[in-house]
């Protein structure tokens, strides 16, 4: 190194600088950027240890770079093109670190052994056996038909058979997706996945949805269908990947199954059939959500990947296992302006590393479609976005780059249909509606907008004489244990395999989580006036399935529901021209409160008034150009309050715009805020949450509410508003408190959350049959 570094110290110089952005990849291993803090190193160490560091890297020097030329670090050319890549890299420093840092394979010396011994005689060696042990990668299988990934498929819906047809590019490539519920949709999606994987443009799959609950139903979908993108053997791993998975029985079953064929030596022989002959995940895999994009297959909520883009722990990771993988986001018209701004960095990471995505919506107004595929194009080199021209058709698909961009297509007829809108204008006239259906022996659901009011709702029912037997209230804060409980009940009675026994008269009072995940199907359905695309979306819970007029379902080949003309009760305001600045506030605060834009409120109320309903796809686009596109107007006197929601919306955007990774900076710390003390959301809550566990008193000590169990903690969780904590805070008795402790201290899933002991003073703060709520004085 001596003769090396003969040019002098200024050519040694200019090599350190030129190596620091290597150094800063490699040294961001623990899962973000180094720190430049610029102190100075004698003050921190003796000198005879930075002697034997010195001495380090020169022996590490001579083993790993003696014969390589190191002055093509200087050229600049090489520097940026270094910058794409670092995230990459970055990713590989931290699994790399993750590995040695593995005893299994890298134990601890207790006695000096030469640095060079230790190199090649047991690090080197134990380093492949490391590797050795990872996952294999499967063979991906070709695609065929659609019908070998889903037998019960027997006539292909329009938008399935698109996706079977159309002409793939060897580039990345953009789909968006836009067709009724029912038409097939993440089918479609996944037949488009596996072309793309069979033509070598992805290894495999992500799967990202709005929600936990959305998230678990697309796994057990996708645990019947994975295995065929791939080749028998080896297996392909499926993840689940939420901060609740370890809750899925099904997921915890199918890492066992993996490790009892890592240690069983007679698992091979025995066969797995007593095990899981499905779902399959390698253990190694499944040990931290962090490596959850690494698997073959993942399925799990979009926050998991939009921490790609954002400055969190170990960051670089997810966006590694992300590249080489097809990108499937579902209800992408779910996030608000504050999501869809990462989804946005999100889309255009993922196409800079050369992947592909797939986007699914019932319905998304043309500038949203429009900025998802600016996103896109500005992660791939010197291809301009398309002019999207399309604004009446639907259903779409958008495709890009593509020859033809914009393609509209028929959808199947057994998902055509007319909801016919009526509205109702007081509580009592909703209460009045209720007590008619019921008596005439349907099933009915309200959606509310706010957990307070479908509180108050539920109550008033009950008080109105209804029988309490048949009368359910479903919200999001209910301790996990009985919200699980509450799905299965719900299915039972509303679900499609319901019959006209467990429907007749039974009412559901909910919120907005009966939107999405749960395939349920009411009589009647009344809903609180919200934006128009989620009464569209809450619309697909009338009439779902085919049924008789009792109720009970009819074979799938029959199409005419005989339940008679399916209509949607709009608890809304009358929509007149001249209303006040209170329209909404006077009756429907909690409405306001969650969708601000009451002018686009006023226009959805008026135009599905003034038309009686809608028609399915028929009117989808022009009822969301309608309220969306701006160039409606409504009333002078709601500008103000609809003017302060866009503004905040813009907000928003602004803010996920600030809080996302500078990716073209590359992975250093100016790319974003590395703040330890800082924690970015991938959302933002109007209110502040806190998760807080249930307890009951057994024998002077505290238990989980849910009972004892390795989950009991886990399933005891609920989570409720920071002001609502604070007032049930006041009155935990102190006399618990060293008792707390004690279990934060056991449990380790009790670290990071509040603890409630149900007791007489604390009692009233839940119930299993009303959830969180505070008492009424």
């Amino acid at each position: 190194w001596r003769d090396r570094l003969a040019g002098g110290l200024s050519e040694f110089e200019s090599l350190i600088k030129a190596m620091e952005p290597w150094l800063e990849i490699v040294t961001g291993h623990h899962g973000q950027p180094p720190l430049k803090s610029g102190i100075r190193i004698p003050e921190y160490f003796l000198d005879e240890d930075c002697e034997a560091a010195l001495q380090f890297v020169q022996d590490v020097m001579v083993w790993l770079l003696n014969d390589m030329d190191l002055r093509p670090l200087s050229d600049k050319s090489l520097k940026k093109r270094l910058k794409a890549v670092s995230w990459q890299l970055a990713g590989i420093a931290v699994l790399a670190d993750w590995l040695g840092s593995n005893q299994d394979y890298f134990p601890y010396y207790a006695t000096p052994i030469k640095l060079g011994n230790y190199w090649w005689e047991i690090a080197l060696p134990n380093a492949e056996k490391a590797i050795q042990n990872l996952p294999e990668q499967p063979e991906l299988s070709a695609f065929s038909e659609i019908h070998e990934l889903f037998p019960f498929i027997k006539q292909p819906t329009p938008l399935q058979q698109y996706a079977m047809k159309v002409e793939l590019s060897p580039s990345p490539q953009l789909f968006i997706l836009e067709d009724v519920t029912g038409a097939g949709k993440t089918e479609a999606a996944l037949v488009l996945a596996h072309r793309l994987m069979a033509q070598g443009q992805g290894k495999g799959l992500y799967v990202a949805l709005p929600t936990m609950a959305t998230a678990n139903a697309m796994y057990d979908r996708l645990g019947q269908v994975y295995r065929k993108l791939y080749q028998p053997e080896p297996k392909p791993s499926l993840v689940l990947a939420h901060g609740a998975r370890d809750l899925s029985e099904t997921f915890r079953r199918s890492v066992f199954v993996s490790e009892q064929a890592q240690n069983d030596n007679a698992y091979n022989q025995r066969g797995e059939e007593d095990l899981s002959a499905t779902y399959y995940c390698n253990a190694w895999l499944a040990d931290s959500r962090k490596k959850a994009l690494l698997a073959d297959v993942g399925i799990g909520t979009v926050d998991q990947a939009l921490l790609a883009v954002l400055p969190a722990r170990h960051q670089s990771l997810r966006l590694l296992g992300l590249q080489g993988k097809i990108l499937l986001i579902d209800e992408v018209h779910a996030y608000d302006s504050y999501m869809q701004k990462l989804l946005d960095a999100l889309l255009q990471a993922h196409a800079q590393q050369g992947g592909s995505t797939i986007l699914l919506s019932a319905t998304l107004p043309r500038r949203m479609r429009g900025e998802l595929v600016h996103a896109f194009h500005r992660g791939l080199e010197n291809k301009d976005a398309p002019e999207l021209k399309c604004s009446k058709q639907y259903p779409l698909v958008t495709h890009t780059p593509a020859t033809e961009t914009e393609t509209p297509l028929d959808t199947r007829e057994q998902v055509r249909r007319r909801v016919s809108i009526e509205a109702l204008h007081g509580e009592e006239d909703v209460l009045a509606q209720i007590q008619r259906s019921i008596q005439s022996g349907l099933c009915v659901c309200w959606i509310r907008n706010t957990v307070k009011d479908a509180r108050q709702s539920y109550q008033d029912c009950l008080d109105s004489g209804l029988d309490a037997r048949r009368v359910h209230l479903f919200h999001s804060r209910f301790a996990v244990c009985d919200r699980q409980k509450l799905e299965t009940d719900i299915l039972a009675w509303f679900g499609k395999d319901s019959i006209a026994e467990q429907r007749r008269g039974r009412l559901l009072i909910a919120t907005q989580v009966v939107e999405q995940s749960l395939d349920l199907d009411f009589d009647v359905l009344i809903s609180d006036l919200a934006p128009i695309d989620l009464i569209i979306q809450r619309a697909g819970r009338l009439h779902r399935h085919v049924r008789d007029k009792n109720g009970n379902r009819l074979p799938q080949q029959q199409t005419n529901d005989q339940r008679g003309k399916a209509i949607l009760y709009l608890y809304t305001p009358a929509p007149e021209e001249q209303v006040d600045a209170d329209w909404l506030k006077t009756d429907h605060a909690g409405t306001q409160a969650v969708y601000p834009h009451i002018g686009q409120l006023w226009l959805t109320a008026r135009k599905l008034l003034d038309n009686s309903g809608f028609s399915m796809p028929e009117d989808a686009r022009e009822l969301i150009e309608y309220v969306y596109s701006g160039e409606e107007l409504y009333p002078e006197a709601l500008e103000d309050a609809s003017w302060d929601a866009e503004g905040e919306q813009s907000s928003k955007k602004s803010l996920a715009a600030m809080n996302a990774l500078k990716l073209d900076k590359g992975y250093t710390r100016a790319s974003g805020d590395w703040d330890e003390e800082t924690h970015i959301s991938t959302r933002i809550s109007e209110q502040e949450t806190v998760s807080v566990a249930l307890a009951i008193e057994s024998s002077g000590l505290l238990a989980p509410y849910a009972g004892q169990g390795a989950d009991g903690w886990a399933l005891s969780t609920v989570k409720i508003p920071e002001r609502e904590w604070q007032e049930a805070k006041k009155k935990n008795a102190e006399k618990w408190q060293v008792e707390i402790e004690r279990l934060k201290t056991e449990y380790k899933a009790l670290r990071w959350l509040e603890v409630l002991p149900l007791t007489a003073e604390t009692r009233h703060f839940y119930s299993a049959s009303d959830g969180w709520f505070i008492a009424r004085d």
